[in-house]
């Protein structure tokens, strides 16, 4: 294909897509024009009625997206200072009698608060006051089995949250297990009454912005609307720009693969810009708040699960409802006080690198029928499925650069000075394999007594005396692996010296049987086991610490019988089990 065609094709999609756009955007604003203005209680200075309210009803969350929480975790406020439903119901009945149509239950994750279908059903009951619908936002991980008693109690929108299709990913992302469990979650949702489905996608370039368009592929079969989430700055998530993918770019990609897309029509004071693609069940769209806001039509209030009041998203400012209601405020009283944060509230939010995320709170701590269906999963198989392409991932990933190696090739330690101490675990284990009569010197209590002539032994059992000399083989090297996990910064030199608060060292004799490939018979193989867990309170992980450990406590089990075994032993599976802590969250060896 020749440049020019590639330019009159460019040409074309860029006035199909003009165009659209346009109409679109006039048909939206006479909608919004057309609102019912009867109440003006909840309009702003800038003409806004503000008619949507988004319900906190925890910061508590079972899972640990990087973006939403802090590396160093959040500090949870006392249960006391968290609304009781009675206060929940209170408020959100003063904001539908003036006004509120729309309450979206939100958390962090709204499905672990106890008594949540209780409040579902009283919140229902206000739609006899104007509520028209009550939706929620969920990552879906407890959801299928509460869901239908959810949508019996009055649930009838539901967004479900998933950034990728690969569930390597998305452990990477969340910091826990539980892809399956959200699949499931939108098969059940997708097979209910609820009035609509929406996944919401958070695109964070080089992680998972090439799923896009597999994405999109799900609302081929399916009357699901996939919405794409631009990576948004909060307090403790590390945003950079250079991680955010406008979604122009995004649009750009997919109408690369279905050209035919076309821009649908959007209800009043929707987020996301809609997409539809001719011939398929559901839709896309995209929640541009970085690279092309939507302040000007912007009808959202946001009650955070302590009762503040939050007109902005990207507003730190707060007004307490919860102290005021407890101090024995009247109706009106709490709805001046509402109208007083509403009047503050600003024309648009400040730019992508204006935001304030010092001051502002962390993201975890603001906020139709269809029976035959085939069961939710990508039409093809992502490329990072496949094994060959796995290891590779997994170590772009990780990092993408040796953080010891600064830029001109130097060693190098990383500066810690800005992180928070966490509490942070790690458990290492590694082997020795050594001879049988290695193992029945160490398992025995007592050693025999030399004999006097020592001429007349064996050189085995020569060896076997000079081994017993030394001493306990598993106690010396319990304590000399405890010792090498205090050394660790001494013996790594770009390890950082840590206060270890707790180092248990456990090392055990273990036989088993193994069949050698080609060999029929089994042979008895015997080895030391040595497990280490090491614990501290620091801004650094332990896993070089409890690597240490094991290490070091194998050497020494080595030393101890070198006399017996030094030609026959090996040292082998040396690695980190588990951890916890920090920016990586909790890790798990499979089959530990």
């Amino acid at each position: 294909m020749n440049t020019k065609t590639i330019g009159t094709m460019s040409r074309a999609l860029y006035r199909r897509t003009y165009s659209t756009q346009t109409a679109a955007l006039a048909a939206a604003k006479r909608r919004i024009a057309e609102t019912d203005s009867a109440n003006p209680f909840f309009v702003d200075t800038f003409g806004r009625k503000h008619d949507y309210l988004r319900i906190s009803l925890t910061e508590r969350c079972n899972l640990r997206c990087f973006y939403c929480m802090p590396e160093e975790g959040i500090e949870l406020s006392p249960e006391g200072k968290i609304l009781t439903n009675e206060e929940v119901v209170r408020l959100a009945r003063l904001f539908v009698k003036n006004g509120v149509n729309k309450i979206r239950l939100t958390g962090g994750e709204p499905t672990v608060r106890k008594g949540i279908i209780d409040l579902l059903k009283e919140l229902n009951e206000l739609k006899s006051f104007g509520l028209k619908s009550i939706a929620m936002t969920s990552n879906g991980l407890a959801l299928h089995r509460r869901l239908p008693q959810m949508i019996e109690n009055g649930l009838s929108h539901l967004n479900l949250s998933l950034d990728t299709l690969d569930p390597f990913k998305f452990e990477l992302i969340t910091r826990r297990r539980g892809h399956e469990a959200v699949l499931k979650a939108i098969d059940v949702a997708l097979g209910s009454s609820l009035s609509s489905v929406k996944l919401n996608v958070v695109v964070v370039k080089g992680l998972n912005d090439a799923e896009v368009v597999d994405f999109v592929k799900l609302t081929k079969d399916h009357p699901l609307s996939v919405r794409f989430i631009e990576f948004m700055p909060f307090t403790g998530n590390k945003w950079d720009q250079a991680k955010m993918v406008p979604s122009a770019d995004l649009l750009s990609r997919i109408q690369a693969e279905y050209p035919s897309a076309t821009r649908d029509l959007e209800e009043p004071n929707e987020t996301a810009r809609t997409w539809k693609i001719p011939g398929f069940r559901g839709s896309f769209g995209f929640i541009s708040s970085m690279s092309d806001h939507f302040c000007s039509s912007c009808n959202r209030l946001r009650l955070t699960a302590d009762g503040q009041i939050k007109v902005c998203l990207f507003d730190p400012s707060e007004i307490s409802l919860r102290d005021i209601m407890r101090q024995g405020a009247s109706d009106d009283q709490i709805l001046q006080t509402i109208q007083k944060a509403l009047s503050g509230k600003k024309e648009k939010h400040a730019g992508m690198n204006d935001i304030d995320v010092k001051t502002n709170r962390p993201m975890i701590l603001i906020d139709r029928p269809y029976k035959s269906r085939k069961p939710l999963r990508p039409s093809r198989l992502p490329y990072w499925s496949h094994p060959a392409n796995l290891e590779s991932m997994h170590a772009r990933w990780y990092s993408t650069k040796l953080t010891h190696i600064d830029g001109s090739g130097r060693a190098n330690m990383v500066d810690v000075g800005e992180k928070e101490p966490t509490k942070r675990s790690a458990t290492a284990s590694g082997r020795i394999y050594i001879t049988p009569l290695a193992y029945e010197l160490v398992t025995k209590s007592y050693p025999a007594e030399e004999a006097q002539d020592a001429e007349s032994l064996s050189s085995e059992q020569r060896a076997a005396n000079k081994s017993r000399r030394k001493g306990d083989t598993l106690t010396i090297a319990q304590l000399a692996a405890i010792m090498g996990a205090k050394q660790t910064a001494n013996l790594i030199p770009l390890c950082h010296p840590l206060s270890l608060s707790n180092i248990r060292v456990e090392l055990k004799p273990c036989r088993k049987s193994e069949r050698p490939s080609g060999n029929g018979d089994e042979i008895i193989r015997h080895f030391i086991q040595c497990n280490a867990t090491v614990s501290c309170e620091g801004k650094t992980g332990v896993e070089m610490e409890a690597l240490t450990a094991v290490s070091v406590g194998l050497l020494t089990v080595w030393d101890m019988l070198k006399a017996v075994a030094g030609r026959e032993m090996e040292i082998t599976d040396v690695k980190v089990v588990t951890k916890s802590g920090g920016m990586s969250g909790d890790f798990v060896r499979k089959g530990a």
